[in-house]
C-alpha cells in the first residue's frame, strides 16, 4: 500500500470512529473490560498455580527397600527412579538419620533417648528415598512402577491428596479458558456492530468509490484501521490499570498482611507483565483486526 493510500486508511478510520462515537466508546469500554477482567483472571490463576505447584513438591512418596537389601541394590533402585522423567527430586535417607528425625520429633529429650538405645537402632531397616514428583497427576502410575521394582518393600504415598490437587488444577484450568471465551466473543461482537453501522453509513460512498475503480482492500482498508484502532486503545488502557492495580496488591499484602507472603509466592510485578502484557496487547489489537475483518467480508459486498 502506498503511503498516500495508508495515511487515507489511517484519517477515514479516525472518521469512521468519531461518527460513530457512541458505538465506538462501547466496543473500547467493552474491550477494556474484558480484557480486565482477562487480566485479573491471568493474575490469579499463575499466582494459584504457583502457589498448587509449591505444594505439589511438598507431597512426596517414601520407597522403603526389602530386609537385608545390600548398599548395590539401594543404589540400582535410585538410578532407576532418576532415571523416570516425571521426578522432580529424590533423597536418600538412611536409618541413622530417620532414627535421629524421629526422636527430635517424638522425644522431650531426643539425645537422653538415642543414648538409652545405644548402638541398637529401632530404626534399623528404615532407610528410604524420598521422592517428590514434576506432576501429582502422574502419580499413581509412579507409585505402580515403584512397586514393580525388584527391592522395594513398600511405597508411602498420598493418593488424596494428589487427585484431589489434579482435579482441582483441571477444574480451574478449564473455568478459566471458558470464561475467557466468552469475554473475547462479546468484544468481537460489539466490534462486529460498530462496523456494520460505518458500513451502512458510508454505502453509498463506498459505491461512488468502487465506480471509479477502487479496489477491494483499498476500500476495507479505513474499516480494518478502524478495529486496530479501537483494540489499541481497548489494550493499553488495561495493562496500565492492571499494572498499578496489581503493584498496589503487592504493596498492601507486603505491609498489612506479610503472613501471606511467606505462606504464598507471589509473583513478582516485572515478571507477571513481561507475560501479562505483550499477550493483553495482542490480543486487544487482534480482536479489533479479526473482528473487522470478518465484518467487512460478510458485509461489505464489494
Amino acid at each position: 500500500m502506498r503511503i498516500s493510500s495508508a495515511w487515507y486508511s489511517l484519517r477515514q478510520g479516525v472518521k469512521n470512529i468519531r461518527r460513530n462515537i457512541l458505538f465506538s466508546l462501547a466496543s473500547i469500554g467493552t474491550i477494556i473490560a474484558c480484557l480486565f477482567i482477562f487480566g485479573l483472571f491471568y493474575m490469579v490463576l499463575v499466582n494459584f498455580q504457583k502457589s498448587i505447584k509449591k505444594v505439589e513438591e511438598s507431597i512426596s512418596i517414601t520407597v522403603f527397600f526389602d530386609y537385608g537389601i545390600t548398599e548395590q541394590g539401594i543404589n540400582l533402585i535410585g538410578e532407576q527412579i532418576k532415571a523416570r522423567p516425571e521426578v522432580n527430586t529424590i533423597d536418600f535417607i538412611s536409618a541413622e538419620d530417620a532414627w535421629i528425625d524421629y526422636s527430635n520429633r517424638t522425644f522431650d529429650d531426643p539425645e537422653a533417648a538415642r543414648a538409652a538405645f545405644g548402638d541398637d537402632n529401632p530404626l534399623a531397616d528404615s532407610a528410604s528415598y524420598t521422592i517428590t514428583l514434576k506432576d501429582v497427576s502422574k502419580q499413581a502410575d509412579f507409585v505402580q512402577f515403584l512397586k514393580e521394582l525388584d527391592g522395594v518393600r513398600d511405597v508411602n504415598s498420598s493418593s488424596y491428596t494428589a487427585d484431589t490437587i489434579s482435579a482441582i488444577n483441571i477444574f480451574v484450568g478449564y473455568a478459566s479458558l471458558g470464561i475467557i471465551v466468552i469475554l473475547l466473543l462479546v468484544s468481537v461482537f460489539l466490534i462486529n456492530n460498530t462496523i456494520t453501522i460505518g458500513i451502512t453509513v458510508r454505502r453509498e460512498e463506498i459505491k461512488i468509490m468502487k465506480l471509479i475503480g477502487a479496489t477491494n482492500s483499498f476500500v476495507r482498508a479505513p474499516f480494518i484501521v478502524e478495529g486496530v484502532i479501537i483494540g489499541v486503545l481497548g489494550s493499553v488502557i488495561p495493562v496500565v490499570l492492571l499494572y498499578f492495580l496489581y503493584d498496589s496488591i503487592l504493596g498492601y499484602i507486603a505491609g498489612k498482611f506479610s503472613i501471606l507472603k511467606s505462606l504464598f509466592e507471589f509473583i513478582p510485578l516485572n515478571d507477571m507483565f513481561k507475560v501479562l502484557g505483550p499477550a493483553i496487547l495482542i490480543i486487544g489489537i487482534g480482536i479489533g483486526f479479526f473482528g473487522s475483518l470478518l465484518t467487512t467480508r460478510k458485509h461489505l459486498k464489494v
